[in-house]
């Protein structure tokens, strides 16, 4: 049998686990997807030493950048990107890569249809954010970054104004703000202020609908969660752990 999995913490949000066992019963294969959250990176070594079948393994919050330094080898696209969501093991090495980046392709392209996009607005500074800045520049798409921590972002929540907001159509959010089971958390920002004329993209995927996006609907925004991006990834997965 081979084996699979997701690290993290906490995991209740995630349906990685549902999707790849779903694909491995419908394909006939003898593999087992499972969940590890688990409450330092270093823990992974631990999952590896315990489970000599394990193939390869997801990567969420908060790990998706700490995972680096413990691989062997690493992609460089994700290396260029600085955050990773999949590792593969072939004969005990460990190679970090990068299927956020595709994911989000996708998922913008689908958002914004060929429109041009002005400028756009991330919320959020970790490993997710990472790949979404990536994508933005690599389509040359002008984007400020918002953060609690005044020194990690453009913006603080507590400085965007309408003007501001008016500036940036595009608003994509990649915290857990909203995730379930905290489902009434949202970020911080003055949502009278978006317009028809903004498209707003929750990473989220559980739920369907996050506070986020019901906000931005309320106010005249195009709406996207994460799903998309969720599913193209993990073809991606997919792909790279039958290399």
């Amino acid at each position: 049998m081979k084996r699979y999995g997701l690290i993290g913490h906490p995991l209740k949000h995630s349906q990685s686990r549902n999707y790849f066992n779903q694909k491995f019963e419908y394909l006939g294969l003898d593999c087992l997807y499972q969940h590890f959250d688990i409450k330092t990176v270093e823990e992974v070594f631990d999952i590896i030493a315990h489970y000599p079948d394990l193939c390869g393994f997801n990567v969420t919050l908060p790990y998706k950048e700490s995972i680096i330094p413990l691989l062997d080898e690493i992609d460089p696209e994700a290396k260029e990107v600085g955050a990773v969501n999949v590792v593969t093991i072939v004969n005990g090495v460990l190679k970090g890569y990068n299927t956020d980046v595709y994911g989000f392709t996708q998922l913008l392209e689908r958002a914004v249809k060929g429109r041009d996009t002005d400028k756009a607005l991330i919320l959020g500074t970790g490993g997710a954010s990472k790949a979404v800045q990536y994508v933005l520049r690599q389509k040359g798409i002008p984007y400020s970054i918002v953060s609690r921590d005044a020194a990690k972002g453009d913006y603080t929540y507590d400085t965007l104004t309408d003007e501001i907001l008016g500036q940036h159509p595009l608003i994509i959010n990649t915290t857990p703000l909203g995730m379930f089971p905290q489902m009434d958390n949202y970020p911080d920002l003055h949502y009278q202020g978006l317009t028809r004329k903004h498209t707003l993209i929750d990473l989220i995927y559980n739920p369907k609908e996050t506070a986020f996006m019901e906000l931005g609907h309320t106010w005249g925004a195009k709406v996207y969660n994460g799903m998309q991006m969720f599913e193209e990834q993990a073809k991606k997965t997919w792909e790279l752990f039958n290399i």
